[in-house]
């Protein structure tokens, strides 16, 4: 069992989800107000996104590069909302506990150093080690709703953690913000990156479509299964 997962972006017409660039072409309160109604008290970012707005500057260097070795997980304190960050090495420190006013929960590898591990124990918070090389986001989900009772997700990007979460066939709702406007730079990151090459697409339910903010089209959809 998982909490239900819906992906919310915003992005140009040409799908590109760069924040620097968003953040010109529409008022970043009507993504956040959208993100509102999507009644999903707990999100989840991959380390990228992090490390741009949350983490501090200066990464995690462990002493001891002992892995975990085994999968496992703490809970910091009794919460059941979360901000979640996919961090598979244990590269990033933090200024407090919380981001947003919740309580961070990290995902990492079982190749992740033990000690970046203790570090998060230190600093009060919650960890869940899934995966051998990478985060094995369907087990590390299944932990999050049985041990840590979360329901809801709002997964925020970036890129590749939206593509393996959606490959995976872990997300059950897309909630993508379509702005009037168009990037066009080569190589900047889309909505869904890192797909293997021969996938097939993941084919999308129309549940409801309006114009918000300055001509933005905010589309819903529930993933075919």
């Amino acid at each position: 069992m998982k909490p239900y997962v819906i992906s919310h972006m915003m992005m140009s017409v040409d799908g590109r989800i760069d924040c620097a660039m968003t953040e010109l072409i529409e008022d970043s309160q009507v993504y956040y107000d959208a993100l509102e109604t999507l009644n999903c008290p707990s999100q989840m970012v991959g380390r990228t996104t992090a490390q741009m707005h949350y983490a501090l500057p200066e990464p995690f260097e462990a002493e001891e590069d002992t892995p975990v070795g085994r999968a496992n997980w703490y809970a910091a304190g009794d919460a059941h909302d979360f901000s979640i960050v996919v961090d598979t090495h244990g590269k990033l420190r933090y200024p407090t506990n919380r981001i947003d006013g919740r309580p961070i929960l990290v995902m990492t590898s079982r190749s992740c150093p033990m000690a970046y591990l203790d570090y998060l124990v230190k600093e009060g918070i919650s960890w869940i080690a899934e995966g051998e090389d990478t985060v094995d986001l369907t087990r590390a989900l299944a932990v999050i709703r049985e041990q840590f009772g979360v329901r809801r997700i709002a997964l925020l990007g970036g890129g590749h953690l939206n593509g393996s979460m959606i490959e995976t066939g872990l997300v059950d709702e897309v909630s993508i913000m379509m702005s009037a406007a168009i990037d066009g730079r080569a190589g900047m990151a889309a909505v869904y990156d890192g797909v293997h090459q021969n996938a097939k697409p993941f084919l999308l339910n129309l549940k409801d479509v309006k114009q918000v903010g300055r001509g933005t089209i905010w589309a819903r959809y529930t993933v075919q299964k």
